[in-house]
């Protein structure tokens, strides 16, 4: 699992998420974050290969 989260760390997130935003907005919620990780490996990968085309 990513970041060293097993299945019971997994599961424990999602329900305190259920808990604090309820269950209408986590799909909402989990939309917004992947878009977000999305855009920052974007961004990431944009940034390394600028810099690998500039050393080169």
């Amino acid at each position: 699992m990513p970041f060293g989260i097993g299945a019971t760390g997994l599961i424990l997130i999602v329900l305190v998420g259920v808990l604090l935003f309820g269950p209408s907005k986590l799909p909402q919620l989990g939309r917004a974050i992947g878009s977000t990780f999305s855009e920052f490996r974007k961004g990431t990968k944009e940034c390394i290969d600028e810099v690998e085309a500039k050393r080169d």
